[in-house]
């Protein structure tokens, strides 16, 4: 079956990820590096669109990939309104919300509006997949023990999803017939889900820094101490929120959140990379029991995805304590790109149903 031409876009703090898949395969991948002056100069977030679009648009220019050839433009989801796990078709509610920051302001959400900015070129279309804001979450895990505060779920929805279904798929089962326990480490946050029955029930909320720290994300802190440090009169808010969830984790303890360095270190003897690795090893296994209490200590089998499980000493350590409560299945390939794409294509295919967001 021949496919069309899907270009995926995956804006990040300082970058943009994009890739071309011809024919289902991946045939162009790049990653455009902007500097602190590029931002700056763009004043705000939403203020980037320009400088990012143009950017992407001659970089396909400089390899020969022809925009007029799109058949579909998929970009990573921002902080729209909590939906339902899906593809969604990128329309003027959506850019809207995006550009307002109807859940917040993060650099995902400029993928949305650049995908329908770049579909608008042509006659492509422009959609996204399971944003960080698909929420399928139990009333009960919403309590959060105090009425004005409420868990909300923002989470790797997306990388969650498209691993668990090829887990699924691989036992030739139905990923609505199973009870799991998925593991995303990717370079940002960690998230730990419980899926039953094909809906992630309860899970962290990983993008505020919510769960174990992990490669620069603090993870949950001692409420008494935030509480004092923030009254310090030492930080301002916009500081103490880059210390939980840009400042944290690996980068505050190690000076660092190069896995590469990181795992050099460790083999060169270095203690105290061996400790702090270890301790994130140990936080992702205690969130992982405490989510198989949601299942009723009785998943299915334990996924664990993204780059960090590249990492033998994490894995290891990781495994070795979760190993008793289910199978485990390791897909630390999986990454955005690769799960934007599957998406893409799935519509491409007649497989997946493009939803209205409303």
């Amino acid at each position: 079956m021949t496919l069309g031409i899907v270009l995926v876009i995956n804006p990040k703090n300082t970058s943009s990820k994009i890739a071309v898949y011809k024919d289902s395969k991946m045939c162009f991948l790049k990653t455009i590096k902007y500097t602190d002056e590029q931002l700056a100069a763009c004043g705000s977030i939403p203020g980037q669109v320009e400088m990012r679009k143009k950017a992407i648009l001659q970089e396909l220019k400089d390899n020969d990939i022809n925009v007029n050839k799109l058949q579909i433009v998929v970009a990573r989801g921002g902080l729209i309104k909590p939906v339902k796990s899906g593809v969604y078709e990128v329309n003027q509610l959506m850019r809207e919300d995006l550009l307002k920051g109807v859940m917040g302001m993060h650099a995902t959400n400029l993928g949305g509006i650049i995908a329908s900015d770049i579909a608008a070129l042509t006659n492509a279309r422009a959609i996204i997949a399971d944003p960080v804001v698909v929420d399928e979450l139990e009333d009960v895990a919403r309590i959060s023990g105090h009425p004005l505060f409420e868990r909300k779920s923002v989470f790797h929805a997306l990388n969650q999803k498209v691993v668990a279904r090829k887990y699924a798929k691989s036992i030739s089962r139905k990923y609505e017939e199973l009870n799991l326990l998925v593991v995303h480490a990717g370079g940002g946050g960690i998230s730990v889900g419980a899926h039953k029955s094909g809906k992630v029930i309860d899970v962290n909320q990983a993008f505020d820094g919510d769960g174990p720290f992990s490669m620069e994300r603090a993870g949950t802190l001692p409420t008494g101490d935030l509480i004092r440090l923030c009254f310090s009169g030492n930080y301002t808010e916009q500081e103490i929120h880059q210390m939980i969830t840009a400042r944290g984790g690996l980068y505050a303890y190690l000076g660092t959140n190069n896995l590469n360095t990181i795992e050099k270190r460790i083999i060169d003897g270095d203690e105290k990379a061996s400790f702090i690795m270890y301790a994130m090893a140990y936080q992702v296994a205690k969130e992982v029991g405490a989510m198989c209490t949601v299942l009723e200590g009785k998943p299915d089998a334990i996924i664990l995805s993204g780059d960090l499980f590249h990492q033998r000493f994490f894995t290891e350590h990781v495994t070795r304590k979760i190993e008793k409560i289910a199978q485990i299945a390791i897909y630390p390939d999986e990454d955005d790109v690769d799960a934007l794409a599957m998406n893409a294509i799935g519509v491409m295919k007649g497989e997946i149903e493009v939803l209205e967001y409303k």
